[in-house]
């Protein structure tokens, strides 16, 4: 993976034989002139469909959001924001498939005033999240979820002085969200494109006339973002527009 200017890793490289779901990556975003913005991600995978999560902070606000929070995945990260001294405010998820939203309950036990946004579309598969793991014949035992507030397109966020926008991008799901750091070039893009591919559009609910419109959307910021998807290694939307195949045939 190679890292586009304004974009630095830092930290040892994993060994091997590690899981990657138990040692956070940190990636230290730069503003283009070199200085620091004060972002940092720390990313974990796991769970039965490897799913990402990612927590980012304003390390001089010492605030964080997590997006999206896999089963057996968020613990690490968690531990992680106590160590910083950092304070979750929020868990704002991408949609309301089980595997993205599964250890919410995990995240209000180590932080109970945590709020958790979603898409008024997806809420209702939430509270219900049995009827997702049956589908997929899963023994997972989910607690329903229940948020705290709605998601709406183009609303603006915050994350200490992050700016975030979130912007609706459904067709894999009614009520999925991506979202933007304009500032920062970076797009937390749940299962809209993943690396190489795109989510799904053959579930109960998924559009696909809905995820060309959403693609679209999304290949229109600048080629330079950076996309942390929600499945797959980071890219960006230049490396996607050049060698993603199913991309390229929604756009043409």
């Amino acid at each position: 993976m190679g890292a586009r200017p304004g974009i630095q890793i830092t930290g040892p490289p994993l060994p091997a034989n590690t899981s990657v779901s138990r040692q956070p990556l940190r990636l230290a975003v730069f503003t283009p002139d070199g200085y620091t913005s004060g972002m940092i991600v720390l990313t974990n995978t796991g769970g039965v469909a490897m799913t990402n999560s990612f927590l980012i902070a304003d390390e001089t606000a010492r605030q964080a959001v997590l997006f999206d929070a896999p089963d057996h995945t968020v613990a690490p990260l968690l531990e992680a924001a106590t160590a910083r001294g950092w304070e979750l405010t929020e868990l704002w998820l991408t949609h309301g498939h089980f595997d993205h939203f599964a250890d919410h309950a995990v995240v209000r036990q180590k932080f109970p005033g945590v709020r958790i946004l979603l898409h008024a579309l997806d809420q209702p598969k939430a509270r219900q999240p049995e009827a997702q793991t049956r589908l997929f014949g899963l023994p997972l035992v989910i607690p329903p979820l229940v948020a705290d507030a709605d998601l709406t397109d183009n609303q603006e966020l915050k994350i200490g002085s992050l700016a975030v926008v979130a912007l609706h991008t459904p067709g894999h799901s009614p009520g999925h969200v991506a979202y933007y750091f304009p500032q920062e070039q970076l797009l937390v893009g749940g299962d809209l494109i993943i690396g190489g591919s795109i989510g799904r559009t053959d579930l109960p609910d998924s559009d696909p006339r809905q995820m060309q419109a959403s693609v679209r959307r999304v290949m229109s910021l600048p080629g330079a973002t950076r996309l942390l998807g929600g499945h797959g290694r980071p890219t960006t939307l230049r490396q996607e527009l050049e060698h993603n195949l199913l991309v390229q045939e929604l756009l043409a």
